[in-house]
């Protein structure tokens, strides 16, 4: 049986310092990237809420295997958009 490899992602949270993801996930393709990222900006942001500090202003980037940065998903997005 083939297996088939699936890309792996790594989710940096940026802020006023960088949290490297050096684990990464793989998932299928770069929007299933996105998808994670914004689920993933959405849970941070409502345990600061509650915490009461404001991350609006924080972004996920996400890399590949290379370190290339593949895209940037904004915090304040998270918020405005459909998942």
């Amino acid at each position: 049986m083939l297996e088939v490899l699936m890309p792996r992602y790594f989710f940096d949270l940026v802020g006023q310092q960088t949290v490297t993801d050096i684990e990464g996930s793989e998932l299928a393709s770069i929007d299933e990237a996105r998808l994670e990222a914004m689920k993933d900006a959405r849970a941070i942001m409502s345990d600061a809420v509650r915490a009461g500090y404001d991350v609006t202003g924080r972004r996920v980037e996400i890399r590949d295997e290379a370190g290339e940065l593949l895209a940037v998903v904004p915090f304040a997005d998270a918020l405005s958009k459909r998942l």
